[in-house]
């Protein structure tokens, strides 16, 4: 199994190669050669396991000869062991055909563990065998970071750096990044939003000769390895509903696209998916490009839904890398137009995504009314994400099952859900000591510069 970059220039890697690599040298994303396909038998015989089996055996094509099979069995039981649900990723039925796949149980609350769990343990048996020692940059509009942060703290061959936009996350995102007290993890809050840190942690990329001379390794879902992780409860969730023998649809609240795409991987092994919706908050950025073709970005405008404010999509480039036949020379010059402002897609490629994905926009009225209105209906907590996701997913509703992810618990969220609910959500009793806890965080300047030297200095290098 190998893996090439979406802008076609650099090299060809192994999956443990593209896991520890993280953005390609050409700056493109590293996506598989090939996708490796599931039959119906092979599908249909995931019912009944645990999460942990069908994460092995869903993944598994996917690595080669990075881990044997025990190895990889292993890494899995270690991930998943500190969810606080024996099923991992429950199904709640909200409405008739409208399901909720609760992605929060997690140490951190939000479907981010599924994948940085799994992908912390992986890294650290990596480097054990190696001996090496590497730095992950992170940018996060909120969940990102915690979960990092959780997965790799006190690890003993990673210093990790996570940059969150200033004043642009919840206090519980905040404190969950902030209130570690491993020397080996660092909390930065830079000045700007999640776009701008994005855009720093790239650079950084981009700077081969801090790059090289860190060992720079990033677990933003620019890393193959966060999407395939996901993968898997689209599977473990259709699988309950009936598939293959019943198609499903997925709506996902998603900004950067990763968590979307992994359902676009999921229906390239052979899951029968009939709709993958993409739904977005007011910084609708995805949504307007699914109506208009044209990729254009318009400034974040800070909401209730602060994981979603994103304009600069990732993930998104791997998407486009399909539906412009994997031209990896139209994918650059599409992300060169993207530096200018935007870009727009072509007729072709656009047909390829409109078949592929629909598309939704959730306001901020209608994500306080969704959050009343799902509790008064259900008793569901919905966090302003989630919301976003069930309004969305309302509107596209058929004949086909409706599985709606829910990407956090709503203790995340607390003044939005208390907004809506007049009620204010608790933390599960493992984090009731986490407003008291002391934080350890440092102020940034939105300075490429100024960010690469402190690195240097906390490493030692």
């Amino acid at each position: 199994m190998n893996y090439i970059s979406t802008r076609g220039a650099a090299p060809v890697l192994t999956f443990g190669e593209a896991m520890m690599t993280g953005l390609a040298r050409d700056g493109g994303l590293y996506v598989p050669e090939a996708v490796p396909q599931m039959t119906q038998a092979e599908i249909a015989a995931l019912a009944g396991l645990s999460y942990e089996d069908i994460a092995f055996r869903v993944m598994r094509p996917f690595l080669g000869a990075t881990f044997t099979d025990d190895e990889f069995r292993g890494l899995i039981t270690r991930a998943y062991a500190g969810f606080g649900h024996d099923a991992r990723a429950p199904l709640v039925q909200l409405a008739p055909n409208h399901f909720l796949l609760e992605l929060f149980h997690g140490p951190t609350l939000a479907f981010k563990d599924f994948a940085m769990q799994l992908i912390g343990q992986m890294m650290q048996a990596a480097l054990a065998k190696t001996g090496d020692r590497i730095t992950i940059v992170g940018a996060t509009s909120g969940d990102t970071g915690s979960a990092a942060m959780e997965a790799f703290r006190g690890l003993a061959n990673v210093d990790l750096f996570i940059l969150y936009p200033h004043g642009r996350v919840s206090e519980v995102q905040r404190r969950q990044m902030t209130t570690p007290t491993e020397a080996n993890v660092h909390a930065l809050a830079m000045d700007g939003d999640f776009d701008d840190c994005q855009a720093r942690v790239k650079d950084m990329f981009n700077d081969f000769a801090f790059r090289d001379g860190v060992r720079l390794a990033g677990v933003n879902s620019i890393n193959w390895a966060r999407v395939l992780a996901q993968v898997v409860y689209y599977f473990s969730s259709a699988v309950s509903l009936g598939a293959p023998h019943r198609a499903v649809s997925f709506t996902v609240p998603t900004g950067n696209f990763g968590d979307i795409f992994a359902g676009y991987i999921a229906r390239k092994m052979g899951l029968p998916i009939e709709k993958l919706v993409i739904a977005t908050n007011q910084n609708d950025i995805l949504d307007r490009a699914m109506r208009s073709g044209a990729y254009v970005t318009d400034g974040v405008k800070p909401s209730i839904s602060p994981s979603m404010d994103i304009q600069v999509s990732s993930n998104f480039e791997r998407a486009l890398f399909d539906a412009y036949g994997r031209d990896g020379a139209a994918v650059t010059q599409l992300m060169a137009e993207l530096k200018a402002g935007g870009f727009h897609i072509s007729q072709g490629a656009l047909q390829m995504l409109r078949a592929t994905f629909a598309s939704g926009r959730c306001s901020e009225d209608e994500t306080t009314a969704t959050i009343r209105t799902a509790f008064v209906r259900t008793g569901e907590v919905l966090c302003p994400h989630s919301a976003v996701g069930v309004k969305v997913a309302e509107d596209h509703l058929g004949t086909t099952p409706m599985i709606t992810l829910a990407t956090a618990h709503p203790a995340k969220f607390p003044d939005a859900v208390e907004s809506a609910m007049g009620t204010r959500p608790a933390l599960p009793p493992r984090m009731a000591d986490l407003f008291s806890r002391p934080e350890r965080v440092t102020r940034v300047a939105n300075d490429l510069a100024a960010l690469q030297t402190l690195i240097r200095e906390r490493i030692g290098g």
